[in-house]
């Protein structure tokens, strides 16, 4: 079951000072996968267990989850992974103008909050500012993973990244019927289990200046 949690109450308005990433991993020159919403965590720490080449790091604005994952980080002594509670609208940006160097080469947002209903819509996490500060903050090649199962989110989603002109869609691997990091979220798996229809891309950014 989801738990929503309203970004634009005043709370989640409050930009959050995050750690460097030398204060997150102990080898900071690794690439930096960044994971917006990412619940309680599960698929970054099966991708960090099993690709030590890389640091993991995960946003997820409800509190509780960060905690718990962080918990589970701990006990398994993984230390190229990190979960940090924010509002990843109001405090990446401030966190990727910290970084020395264009490192985060993939970014996935994957099954975010639907927010069904027509009033709550602006509470969708992707908006034409985060993926203009993605742009400006992601090197040429660097990826982004988006997937949901609910259709008119996917649409919103598209639109609002190829209207910016910044990405373009990984043609070649169309149509993606499987996740392509092979590790499915929760939230996946219960779609998976309920025959319900994912939708998912891969862009990637281009040469285009912002």
């Amino acid at each position: 079951m989801r738990q929503h949690v309203n970004p634009l109450s005043r709370f989640f308005q409050i930009e959050k000072e995050l750690p460097a990433p030398n204060e997150l991993f102990e080898n900071i020159d690794l690439p930096i996968h960044l994971d917006i919403g990412c619940a309680r965590g599960k698929f970054l720490m099966e991708m960090a267990s099993s690709n030590r080449n890389w640091n993991y790091l995960g946003f997820e604005i409800r509190e509780s989850l960060v905690l718990s994952a962080e918990k589970e980080r701990i006990d398994l002594g993984i230390n190229n992974l990190r979960y940090l509670f924010c509002n990843a609208n109001v405090s990446l940006p401030g966190w990727l103008s910290s970084l020395k160097t264009n490192q985060v080469k993939i970014v996935s947002i994957q099954f975010p909050d639907p927010w069904f209903k027509l009033r709550h819509k602006k509470r969708r996490v992707i908006n034409d500012s985060l993926i203009d500060l993605l742009a400006r903050n992601l090197d040429e090649g660097s990826k982004i993973f988006i997937q949901t199962d609910v259709v008119d989110v996917m649409k919103e989603m598209s639109n609002i990244i190829d209207l910016s002109q910044y990405f373009e869609e990984f043609k070649s691997q169309l149509p993606l019927k499987v996740n392509p990091f092979n590790i499915a979220t929760e939230r996946e798996k219960y779609a998976i289990i309920n025959k319900l229809k994912i939708y998912r891309k891969i862009y990637f950014r281009n040469s285009i200046k912002v």
